[in-house]
């Protein structure tokens, strides 16, 4: 299982929310820093071939985000913190009714 630690403690707003994600997960210069963005990017993880991030796992399997510091996150950051789990939750709706399996999971650590 692939696990990518996201510290949330460095978003403040939805800027370095894209930063954050973008630099964690190496998306490409052209990302659009959105969440449609955040969404087609998430969306290749099992398609290194598209280039969209250099974060990779294999066809079938799951990529788990860590998310570190939630609680304060989600305090400090309830628009940033439902827009992220909308989006990972779009990619696995769109991946589950494509292709079958999920492809993203969140988990959260304090």
């Amino acid at each position: 299982m692939t696990t990518v630690f996201v510290d949330t403690t460095e978003i403040t707003d939805w800027p370095s929310l894209h930063r954050v994600f973008s630099r964690n997960f190496g998306f490409p210069p052209f990302y659009g820093n959105n969440l449609d963005a955040l969404i087609d990017c998430l969306g290749y993880l099992d398609e290194p071939e598209a280039a969209m991030t250099q974060v990779h796992v294999s066809p079938g399997c799951t990529l788990t985000i860590l998310l570190g510091g939630v609680d304060s996150f989600r305090k400090r950051c309830p628009d940033q913190f439902a827009g992220l789990q909308d989006a990972c939750a779009f990619v696995n709706w769109r991946r589950t009714r494509e292709h079958g399996g999920a492809l993203v999971a969140l988990a959260y650590h304090d």
